[in-house]
Parts: structure tokens; C-alpha cells; sequence
């Protein structure tokens, strides 16, 4: 694609990606800290509550692929500014709303809108940056992220104590209007693409997919896993979900360059083990979240404004480290960075669950969330740099599509294994700190399949073998696709 806006200013458009990707992110979690006091004023069912952050992770997760593909089509810059301009939109609705029903509406339209926003920001940012300069940009972008979230739960409190639950999706507002200034500013806007397909049947497949295994998932945990969808239960919607993505995978093989997820992206040096281990990643960092909090505010009897601190130090580690590590990657290669990173997430998850108990020792508490957000902030960098740097541009955003899929998939099931082995460990165990000791083994079991994963990373990636190398990879990839 070409462009058709002015000369670009790389770091600009970088400061519109990550505001438009703080937002989102910080969303996922946000809601948390609103429960009770949505309850009183809306008024609104525990239920409702729950659609109401459920539904915003449905629709951002769904539509993923197609939004990756949409902005190889039509232009990444195009996509990023549409998405951006809804998702403030529907923020503007959620603050707006008088019940529970509009408000779940306003909450999945956002959910679309943070999908177009989500599955460009890799595309952009590797279409900005040359893949040796890339590394400090994506940890810049993957440090933004991991703040969002572990800050929302304080800047929830605050926003809930100054202006009621209102404030949390209001605040929306004006940062999502700077974001849309600077970034009609600043990105890139490139010419449509009418040449690449997107392929209706594969649009299908992958979103009714997608959907199975998300809200079978999200729903079963919510229903003991009894009928969530007509007369069908939870693991029967979640498993004609997972059938119908094997079907998609198939067809998508018969389509091949006219694919919505053409196959080749795959071969590409990085990505497969990269979209795997980002997977397991989000597995063991979603899965952390709901046995720390329910620790802090029922056995330690904090607040949730004192219990969303305890998350801070996770945040200013992630924040001060990924920039680092992005840079480190580009000099050493992203396989020590991400193996590294998550010997420290895991490092991290085991002195949580050794701190938990009868008695909670605060101070292992605060230093297993700083290692984890080490690990995190370290690893998101690294892997999307890793994922991305062999990706030819016709190609850029629907990787970035299927990589942030690959993550939300990952987000959602561990909170939904991990909100499952709670429930059970909780009728086990009379001391809640036991069961979320033995809850915690889960995620940390998975991040340590992922650092197994990580040593499968391609050695002859790396950064240091310098362009020369890089153009000669590609081009014999790109033989490889043409046979």
C-alpha cells in the first residue's frame, strides 16, 4: 500500500497508537472496581454486571481476524482512526446510559470499535519501523498495555470516588478525541488495497468460531456450565466453536492467497511460536488478577482502591522495563528476551502462590506482582517484534489480527480455568489464601510450558545477523510461499 497522507513522524504516530491502545486495554479491566457501585445506582443484577464487562471482551476478541484483514484492504491508518471514533463514541454511550441493558449494548459496540483499534497497532507500528529499530517501539507500545491494565483498578477507584461509575467510561472522552487529533495527524493512510480478498465464507467460519469458544467459556463459568445457549450447555457451545475453527483452518488451506488468514503466515520465521507463546502469556497474566484480588479485599479485608495499589508496582514495572527489553531484543534477539521474561513472570507467580495461605506475608505479595510485571512488560516487546519481523506488508495487518486474537484467546481462557480451579479449590479448602495458593500452580504451569515453547524460537532471527540477513530470509520465504 502507499501512502497518501503527508511525511510521516514515526514517534508521533507511535504517541496515537498507544493512547488509542492504553484505552482499550485499560477497559478489560476497569469495570472490576465498579461492581458494587453499578449495583446500587443503575440498578443492575450481579449478572448484568457481569454481561457488562463479559460482552466488551466478546466483541473485541471476535472480530479480530476480519479487523486485521480490513486494514490490508483498506488501509491500516484508515481503520485504526474508525475504530478509534467508535470506541469513543460508544464510551460517550456507556457514560450516558440510565440501565443495565443499554449500557451492555453501549459496552459491545465498544468491544468492535477496541478490535479495529487493536489489530492495527502491531501492523502500524512495523510499517513505521525498519525491524531493527523496531524493538523499542513495540516495548514502548506492549509497556503502555500492561500499565492500562494494572493501573485501572486505582484510576477506577479514584474516577468512581470523584464522578460514580459514570467516570470509569466518560474519561473515554476527551483522551480518546486526543488520540483521534494526533492520530489523523500523524498515521500513515494508505491507499486501499481492492487486490486483497476477504473472504466471506472464512469471515464466517472464524467469527461463529470465535464466538463458540468465547462465550461458551465466558458463560459456562458463570452457569456451572449448564445450558448457556438454548438447550445447548457451555462446553457444547465452546466445542462447535472449536470444531468450527478447525473448519475454518481447513478452508482457509483451499483458499490460500485469497484467504482472510492465508496459511503462508505461518511459515514465516517467528510468528507460529510467537502466537502460541503470547497465548500462554495472556493465559498466566489473566489468570493472576481474580485469586490476587479476591486474596487482598476478602482475607486481607483491603478495600478495592487499597487492593488496586498492590497492582501498582506490576505497572511501574512493566512500564520502566519494556522499552528495555524491546531495545535489548533488537541487539540480542527476542529468544533469550522472552525465555528470560517469562523465568521471571513465573519466578513471580510462585512467590505469590508460597505468600498465600492462613497467614498472607504482604511483602512477598508486593514482590511477586513487581517480578510478574517485569516479566510481562519484558515479554510483550519481545514477542511482537519476534512475530512481526519476517511479515511482508500485504500481509502486516492481518498478523497483527491473528497475534492479538492468539492473545485475547489466551486472555479468556485463563480466566475462565483459572475462575473454575478457584471455585472448586474454595469448597476444598477452609482458608481462602490455600485455595488461591493452589489456584495459582495453573498459570504458573503455563508459563512454564511457555518458556519450554521459547526455546523452539528461531535462533537465526535475530537482530544482530543484521538487514543483509533479514532480505535474505524473506525472499526465500517468499519462494517457499510461491511453491
Amino acid at each position: 500500500m502507499r501512502s497518501t497522507a503527508g511525511p510521516v513522524r514515526p514517534y508521533l504516530a507511535l504517541t496515537a497508537i498507544c493512547t488509542g491502545f492504553f484505552l482499550l486495554m485499560m477497559d478489560i479491566t476497569i469495570v472490576n472496581v465498579a461492581v458494587p457501585t453499578m449495583q446500587r445506582e443503575l440498578p443492575a443484577t450481579l449478572n448484568d454486571v457481569t454481561w457488562i464487562n463479559s460482552v466488551y471482551l466478546l466483541t473485541y476478541a471476535v472480530p479480530l481476524l476480519l479487523a486485521g484483514r480490513l486494514g490490508d484492504r483498506l488501509g491500516r491508518g484508515r481503520v485504526f482512526l474508525a475504530g478509534m471514533a467508535v470506541f469513543t463514541a460508544a464510551s460517550l454511550a456507556c457514560g450516558l446510559v440510565g440501565s443495565a441493558p443499554a449500557l451492555i449494548a453501549a459496552r459491545a459496540v465498544q468491544g468492535l470499535g477496541a478490535a479495529a483499534v487493536a489489530a492495527q497497532t502491531m501492523a502500524l507500528i512495523s510499517a513505521l519501523f525498519p525491524p531493527d529499530r523496531r524493538g523499542a517501539p513495540m516495548g514502548i507500545w506492549g509497556g503502555t498495555g500492561a500499565a492500562a491494565a494494572a493501573i485501572a483498578p486505582v484510576l477506577g477507584g479514584t474516577l468512581i470516588g470523584l464522578a460514580g461509575w459514570r467516570g470509569i467510561f466518560l474519561i473515554n472522552v476527551p483522551v480518546g478525541l486526543a488520540g483521534l487529533v494526533l492520530g489523523w495527524r500523524a498515521l500513515p493512510r494508505e491507499r486501499p488495497a481492492a487486490s486483497i480478498a476477504l473472504d466471506p465464507a472464512g469471515v464466517l467460519l472464524s467469527g461463529l468460531g470465535l464466538f463458540g469458544v468465547v462465550y461458551g467459556l465466558q458463560a459456562g463459568e458463570r452457569h456451572d456450565w449448564g445450558r448457556v445457549l438454548g438447550p445447548f450447555t457451555a462446553v457444547e457451545v465452546a466445542a462447535a466453536g472449536a470444531l468450527l475453527l478447525v473448519a475454518f483452518v481447513l478452508w482457509e488451506g483451499h483458499r490460500r492467497d485469497a484467504a482472510l488468514m492465508p496459511l503462508t503466515l505461518f511459515r514465516r520465521p517467528g510468528f507460529p511460536v510467537s502466537a502460541a507463546v503470547v497465548a500462554m502469556v495472556g493465559f498466566g497474566w489473566a489468570g493472576l488478577f481474580m485469586p490476587l484480588m479476591l486474596l487482598l479485599q476478602e482475607q486481607l479485608h483491603l478495600s478495592a482502591l487499597q487492593a488496586g495499589l498492590y497492582a501498582m508496582p506490576q505497572a511501574i514495572a512493566a512500564g520502566l522495563v519494556a522499552p528495555a527489553a524491546g531495545r535489548l531484543s533488537d541487539r540480542i534477539g527476542a529468544r533469550g528476551v522472552v525465555i528470560a521474561s517469562n523465568v521471571l513472570t513465573g519466578l513471580g507467580l510462585a512467590l505469590l502462590a508460597l505468600a498465600s495461605g492462613r497467614h498472607v506475608d504482604r511483602w512477598s505479595v508486593l514482590a511477586g506482582v513487581t517480578l510478574v510485571g517485569l516479566g510481562t512488560g519484558a515479554v510483550f516487546p519481545a514477542l511482537a517484534s519476534a512475530a512481526m519481523r519476517h511479515v511482508p506488508g500485504p500481509l502486516m495487518g492481518t498478523a497483527s489480527g491473528v497475534y492479538s486474537t492468539a492473545r485475547q484467546v489466551g486472555v479468556v481462557l485463563g480466566t475462565a480455568a483459572v475462575g473454575v480451579l478457584l471455585q472448586a479449590e474454595v469448597r476444598d479448602h477452609a482458608v481462602l489464601g490455600t485455595a488461591v495458593r493452589w489456584t495459582l500452580l495453573l498459570p504458573l504451569a503455563v508459563v512454564a510450558v511457555a518458556v519450554a515453547a521459547a526455546l523452539g524460537m528461531e535462533r537465526a532471527a535475530r537482530p544482530q545477523d543484521g538487514p543483509a540477513a533479514d532480505v535474505r530470509n524473506d525472499k526465500e520465504m517468499e519462494q517457499t510461499d510461491a511453491r
